[in-house]
């Protein structure tokens, strides 16, 4: 019974793909400390947490909903590709495997959605329209699976929904230049640490649906040329994310997130667009998927430090 409800309970967690949806949740959690300069209110913190933990697992369920007939395409009388170490391996896609049944898939995802609704309202009523535009853009987004290589930019747009929703339940009327920073630098890093090295990843099943990714319509050599920019730019816009903060956030932090960029952002990306290597771009893909939470670390260290000194 146990061992039955614990496999049952794995497909859906790959269904949402649980841990990235947790790294995920890194990217708000460190925008709201940058963008105050410290911590939120603890009640604060933990309907944020579970909002965004919420909204993160309805979101990326419902991608694999959207993506359904296109994945049974991929897999029909093949193996799954085992993608990611962090990505459930050999349950991906449990639906289009047969191992989740597209009701229970749907309940899930409703569930969660609902959840994520609530705290939505009760942090700000405005996440709830930044909620709804997300899940819009992102069926948007499956949709143009066969149609353009430009949604990758479609992808940018989703992935930093989560952060400006996290901003705006700390800061109900932000400033648009600064929050357009934060956008930029996020949506920059999806571009080039998430998405097309997943599409990379997945030439061999997308070419079998005629998809039309950028490391297929463009060839591997221009993807790995815009991987490296969208990278480079990302991390050149990190040395002025302290600009945004209210904290007094000196070279040396600056010179650490840098640091970080580089080591799980650009080296992998200069040594993909080198040698061009399948494997590199599912390597890139995970390390570029810490970066975020290397980030919010750093920058939890550096006022722990400061509080530490200041008393």
């Amino acid at each position: 019974m146990i061992s039955t409800l614990r496999t049952s309970m794995n497909r859906f967690l790959a269904l949402s793909r649980t841990t990235h949806a947790a790294l995920d949740m890194a990217a708000p959690a460190y925008c709201v400390l940058l963008w105050l300069g410290g911590f939120p209110e603890s009640g604060t913190i933990l309907l944020g947490l579970g909002t965004a933990l919420a909204a993160y697992t309805a979101v990326y369920a419902l991608n694999d909903l959207v993506g359904l007939q296109d994945d049974r395409d991929k897999i029909a009388g093949f193996a799954v590709n085992p993608g990611y170490s962090m990505d459930a391996a050999a349950d991906r896609h449990p639906v289009a495997q047969g191992a989740l049944s597209a009701h229970s898939a749907v309940i899930w995802t409703v569930a969660w959605f609902s959840l994520a609704l609530v705290g939505s309202y009760l942090l700000n009523p405005v996440i709830v329209l930044v909620l709804l535009a997300a899940v819009a853009i992102e069926v948007f987004y499956c949709r143009l699976l066969k149609v353009s290589y430009l949604r990758t930019l479609v992808s940018g747009l989703v992935k930093t929904s989560g952060p400006v929703a996290a901003v705006l339940a700390v800061d109900p009327t932000p400033e648009l230049g600064r929050l357009g920073l934060l956008v930029a630098w996020l949506f920059f890093w999806e571009i080039g640490g998430q998405n097309i090295p997943s599409d990379w990843n997945d030439t061999v099943e997308d070419a079998r649906v005629q998809a039309r990714t950028i490391p297929l319509t463009l060839g591997l050599e221009k993807a790995g040329r815009t991987i490296l920019a969208s990278l480079t730019l990302s991390v050149l816009l990190s040395g002025f994310l302290p600009m945004i903060s209210p904290a007094a956030l000196g070279v040396s932090y600056v010179l650490a997130s840098l640091i970080l960029g580089a080591l799980l952002l650009l080296i992998p990306a200069a040594r993909l667009h080198r040698l061009k290597d399948g494997k590199l771009a599912a390597r890139l893909f995970e390390s570029a998927s810490y970066y975020p939470l290397s980030q919010f670390v750093l920058i939890s260290l550096f006022f722990a430090v400061e509080a530490i000194v200041g008393t």
